[in-house]
C-alpha cells in the first residue's frame, strides 16, 4: 500500500515532515497516474526540441553566463553530467538527514508536475532512495537561493549518477556503493535532467517545512511558559479579558488571550482582578499582543510554504500551445525571494518570543522586580547559594545571539555568474538562521519553565499545599517535576536546563497542555 502519492499539486507540510523523519523501509512513495502521464509528455517534449534542432537554454546551451554557448548534439548528455559535477561546490558540515530527505521529496514533487522534462526513471530513483534510506551527503553552505539551491541540489544529484557520497545504514559510502548497498543502480542523465534536478528551491522549502513545524510548537509553549510565570509572579488575568481584545481584533491576539484564559482556568496562584495592584509588567500583561503577533508570523510562513511546496521552480519550463506544439519558456521561478523574506520574518518573530521570555525570567529571579514575592535568584540562603542567577545570564546570552542572527539575510544580495545572475535572495541563509534561533528559543523557554516551577514551589509555602494551578499549567508543572526536581542548594544547572529544553523541543510540554485542555494536537 502506497503511503504517499505525489502529483506535484497536493503535497503538504505534514507529508514532508513524515517523510523527512521516516525510517528506511517504513514508507512507500509513488507518482499518480496523471503525474506519470505529464512527466512522460514533458520528457518526450525535450527529445522533440532536440530533434527539431531548436536552441533552448539548458538543453543545448551552457548555463548562467554561458547561456549563449551552443552545445553540439553529441555532447548533450555530458552537459547534464557536467552541471551536476561542477555545481557540487558546497562547503561546511553536512545537513541533517531530515533536511536532506525533505529536500529530496520536495524536488521529486516539483519534477512530478510535468513541466521540467525529467524522466520517470529519474524521479523514481529519488523516491527509491528515500524508501531505502540512501541519503546524499550535502554540505550546508553554498546556496544563494537564486537559480535555486544549485550547490545543495547538485550534491544530492551526484548520488543519482553514482558519484558523490551518501549515508546508508549508518555508513558513508561513495554514491555508487551506497546505491548498490540497497539494490539500486545509478542512472545516466538525459538532456535537461541535470538542470531540472539542481535548479529550484527544494533546499529552502525543506528548511522551511521543518522550521514552521518547530515554530508552531514553540509559539504554543511560549504561552504555557508565560502563563506559568504569571502564576509564579502572582499576576492578574484581567489583561486577558476578551473585551479588551475584541476592540483590537487581531485574530492571533484574540486566540492567545483565549488560550491563556484556558491555561489559567481555576488557578489559585493569580491575584483577583479587584486587587489594589491593577496591572502587571508588559512581559506578562502584553503576552497576547506580543505572542499573537509572533504566531501570526508563523502562519504567514506556513501559507507561503503551502504555495511553494506545489510550485514548479526550475527553468526553463515546458508548456504546450493549443495545437500541441511545445514551447520552452525561461523565467525566474527558482528565485527564493518569497521564502527568504518569510524566513527573515519568522526569525524576527522567534527572536521576540525569546526577548519577552527572558524578561519574564528576569522578574522571576530578581527580587526587586517581583516586589519581594520570591527569594533572590529563587534560592534559600542566598549568597552561599547563587541559585538561578546564571540561568538568566544564559537566557540573556541566547537572546543576544538571536538578535544577531535575526539580521535579515534577504536584505543582502551579491551578483554571480559574471553579473548575469545579479540579484539573489539568500533564502537558505534566512532559513538556517531561523532554525538556529528556534534552537535557542527552545532552550530559553525551557529555562523559563524550569524557573517558573521553582517559583511555584516557593509560593506553595505561602498559599498551602491545597492551592491549585491552572487547568493547563498544572499538568505542565507536573511534567517538569517528573524530570527536574526543586533545587534546594547549588548544583550543576546545565543538565537540568538541557532536559527542560528537550521537554520543549520534543513537543512534550505542548502535548501535555493540549491534552489537559482537550485541544486537538495537529499541525493544521
Amino acid at each position: 500500500m502506497t503511503d504517499l502519492i505525489l502529483d506535484g499539486l497536493s503535497l503538504t507540510i505534514p507529508d514532508v515532515i513524515a517523510v523527512a523523519r521516516a525510517q528506511p523501509g517504513t514508507m512507500s512513495l509513488a507518482l499518480s497516474d496523471e503525474s506519470q502521464a505529464a512527466v512522460r509528455r514533458a520528457s518526450d517534449a525535450v527529445q522533440q526540441i532536440i530533434a527539431e534542432n531548436r536552441v533552448v537554454y539548458g538543453i543545448n546551451t551552457g548555463f548562467g553566463a554561458f547561456k549563449n554557448t551552443r552545445i553540439p548534439p553529441d555532447a548533450l548528455a555530458q552537459l547534464q553530467m557536467n552541471i551536476v559535477r561542477s555545481h557540487a561546490a558546497g562547503m561546511g558540515p553536512p545537513l541533517e538527514t531530515e533536511v536532506v530527505r525533505a529536500m529530496m521529496l520536495v524536488r521529486a514533487n516539483t519534477l512530478a508536475s510535468g513541466y521540467s522534462g525529467a524522466r520517470l526513471e529519474t524521479i523514481r530513483l529519488l523516491l527509491d532512495m528515500l524508501e531505502r534510506g540512501v541519503h546524499p551527503v550535502v554540505p550546508r553552505q553554498g546556496s544563494l537561493g537564486a537559480s535555486g539551491d544549485l550547490a545543495p541540489l547538485a550534491h544530492m544529484a551526484l548520488v543519482l549518477i553514482g558519484e558523490g557520497r551518501a549515508e546508508v545504514q549508518g555508513t558513508i559510502l561513495p554514491g555508487d556503493q551506497a546505491l548498490a548497498r540497497v539494490g539500486l543502480q545509478p542512472i545516466t542523465l538525459a538532456p535537461k535532467e541535470g538542470l531540472a534536478l539542481t535548479n529550484g528551491t527544494a533546499f529552502m522549502v525543506a528548511l522551511g517545512c521543518l522550521a514552521v513545524e518547530e515554530a508552531e510548537n514553540v509559539a504554543f509553549v511560549a504561552n504555557v511558559a508565560g502563563a506559568l510565570s504569571l502564576e509564579a509572579l502572582n499576576g492578574t488575568q484581567a489583561a486577558f479579558d476578551p473585551r479588551i481584545h475584541a476592540v483590537r481584533p487581531h485574530p492571533f491576539q484574540i486566540g492567545v488571550a483565549e488560550l491563556l484564559r484556558m491555561l489559567l482556568e481555576g488557578s489559585d496562584f493569580t491575584r483577583d482582578a479587584h486587587s489594589p495592584d491593577p496591572q502587571d509588567a508588559y512581559s506578562l500583561r502584553c503576552i497576547p499582543q506580543v505572542h499573537g503577533a509572533c504566531a501570526d508570523a508563523v502562519e504567514h510562513v506556513r501559507r507561503i510554504l503551502e504555495i511553494e511546496l506545489n510550485s514548479v521552480t526550475d527553468n526553463p519550463l515546458l508548456f504546450w500551445e493549443e495545437d500541441g506544439s511545445v514551447v520552452a519558456l525561461s523565467g525566474g521561478n527558482f528565485h527564493g525571494e518569497p521564502l527568504a523574506i518569510a524566513y527573515d520574518h519568522l526569525a524576527l518573530a522567534m527572536t521576540e518570543l525569546g526577548n519577552i521570555s527572558e524578561r519574564r525570567l528576569n522578574r522571576l529571579t530578581d527580587r526587586a522586580s517581583n516586589g519581594g514575592l520570591l527569594p533572590a535568584f529563587l534560592t534559600e540562603n542566598g549568597g552561599l547559594n547563587s541559585g538561578f542567577m546564571l540561568t538568566q545570564y544564559t537566557s540573556a546570552a541566547l537572546a543576544s545571539e538571536n538578535k544577531a542572527l535575526s539580521f535579515p539575510a534577504s536584505a543582502d544580495s551579491i551578483p554571480t555568474s559574471a553579473n548575469v545572475e545579479d540579484h539573489v535572495s539568500n533564502g537558505p541563509i534566512s532559513g538556517r538562521q531561523a532554525r538556529r534561533i528556534l534552537r535557542n528559543l527552545e532552550r530559553m523557554l525551557g529555562i523559563e519553565l524550569m524557573a517558573a516551577a521553582q517559583a511555584i514551589d516557593f509560593r506553595r509555602r505561602e498559599l498551602g499545599s491545597h492551592a491549585r494551578l491552572g487547568r493547563g499549567t498544572g499538568p505542565v508543572y507536573q511534567l517538569i517535576r517528573e524530570h527536574i526536581p526543586f533545587i534546594e542548594t547549588d548544583v550543576e544547572m546545565a543538565p537540568y536546563m538541557a532536559k527542560a529544553a528537550e521537554l520543549v523541543a520534543s513537543g512534550a510540554v505542548r502535548r501535555v497542555a493540549t491534552d489537559a485542555l482537550g485541544l486537538k494536537w495537529s499541525n493544521q
